[in-house]
């Protein structure tokens, strides 16, 4: 082991907590008085780092509070973890085994810590998360409304959930409006953007909340983090075909969207379209690639916003 790593796997009421090196276990509650217990455990045994999984939000508190003491921590992919235990021999599945995995996992991976997001941002994400269900469950109840063509009175109800849906749907987008508009380096990063015609408010919001490394990271390396980017299939003489896969699904659906209207007013976007078209590229191919290409250009706009809001400050 290059360091002490304490893998911790969380459920909605217990924290499973093991040490590498030293095969240490103990189980917490998930609640107040059990995270300041795993804290202390940490400490206690020189822990340089606590990884867990991102389980859906039940690790969201604990990730938070761990930090707030000054103890460096890292989320990972479950399903990376059960690979790399499936790879190791470890078929058994049980909480305590799965809290060493996780920690001899974050040492051959040799994961670095997940940067804690700032309040403003983790508001901006949960009210962009809440924005895309309410839109959603407008869509379904829009279906809803139409299945029941011809009868009044089960319309007149769906009606009222439809009315409640769009106020909050107004509502929420008006408050993430104010937040991008009232911060000086999204506002900036917002306007840059919006140059590109088809990039409208919501795709905004999705890339500030699901996207914060964007104008930070290489073209290649945003790429890959959206999913967009083409994953090699090579095995000797054999050439695979290269797909995409994993990655960051909200961010990759709008950008789908957005591509193919941007490139309707986009020169640049609807060549490139164009050009894969007639050379007999498939349409998903095409579409994986104009998405790709928009947020190439997104990210090179962001990086100079990012140059113009640090040189100004």
């Amino acid at each position: 082991m290059k360091k002490t790593i304490c893998g911790v796997d969380i459920s909605k009421a217990t924290l499973d907590a093991g040490i590498e090196p030293g095969h240490l276990f103990a189980s917490f509650d998930n609640d107040a008085v059990g995270i300041a217990a795993l804290i202390a455990f940490c400490e206690e045994n020189g822990v340089e780092l606590v990884v867990m999984e991102a389980s859906g939000g039940y690790e969201r508190r604990v990730f938070a509070e761990l930090w707030a003491h000054g103890m460096s921590c890292a989320l990972t992919n479950p399903r990376s973890v059960r690979r790399y235990a499936e790879a190791m021999g470890i078929l058994e599945k049980t909480d305590r085994i799965d809290a060493f995995v996780i920690a001899r996992f974050a040492d051959a991976k040799n994961l670095a810590p997940t940067p804690l997001l700032s309040q403003a941002q983790q508001r901006l994400k949960a009210l962009v998360a809440r924005l895309r269900q309410v839109t959603d469950d407008l869509t379904v109840q829009k279906q809803r409304r139409s299945s029941a063509f011809g009868n009044a009175e089960i319309q007149t109800s769906i009606d009222e959930v439809i009315a409640l849906l769009k106020r909050q749907s107004r509502l929420l987008e008006g408050e993430i409006a104010s937040m991008i508009d009232d911060d000086p380096l999204w506002a900036k990063l917002a306007e840059a953007w919006r140059e590109v015609k088809g990039v409208a408010g919501r795709t905004v919001a999705r890339l500030h909340a699901e996207l914060p490394e964007i104008g930070i990271l290489s073209n290649k390396a945003i790429a890959k983090l959206a999913g967009l980017a083409p994953i090699a299939d090579d095995s000797g003489k054999r050439r695979g075909k290269r797909s995409t896969r994993g990655g960051r699904e909200g961010v990759r659906t709008i950008l789908f969207i957005v591509a193919a209207t941007a490139a309707r007013y986009d020169e640049n976007l609807r060549n490139f379209r164009d050009r894969l078209t007639k050379a007999g590229g498939e349409k998903m191919v095409i579409r994986i690639a104009l998405a790709r290409k928009l947020l190439v250009i997104l990210n090179a706009k962001a990086r100079e916003a990012r140059a113009e809001y640090a040189n100004a400050t």
